[in-house]
């Protein structure tokens, strides 16, 4: 079978380049491991990845609204330590 970088060159009549060796980083299989203890694998260039919030602990994604209501807002904060 050809090569597709030959079949797209014939083609389009273009001169198809591949990329550089020797320029690009070496990409690992990484641990990513959250505040909350949870560990899952991804590919990056680092082996291994530290993060605050994941997709098991975040609200958005476990569908809690009791965080972002203990948050507030500017208003609500402002409010609260002058006592309106």
């Amino acid at each position: 079978m050809a090569d597709i970088y030959t079949v797209m060159s014939v083609m389009y009549k273009k001169e198809v380049t591949r990329m550089k060796k020797g320029i690009h980083p070496d990409y690992y299989e990484a641990e990513v491991i959250c505040a909350c203890g949870n560990r899952f694998k991804t590919g990056s260039t680092k082996k291994e990845i530290k993060v605050e919030v994941c997709s098991a602990c975040h609200p958005f994604y476990t569908g809690s609204k009791r965080l972002l209501v203990e948050q507030g807002g500017r208003v609500d904060k402002f409010k609260k330590k002058y006592g309106l």
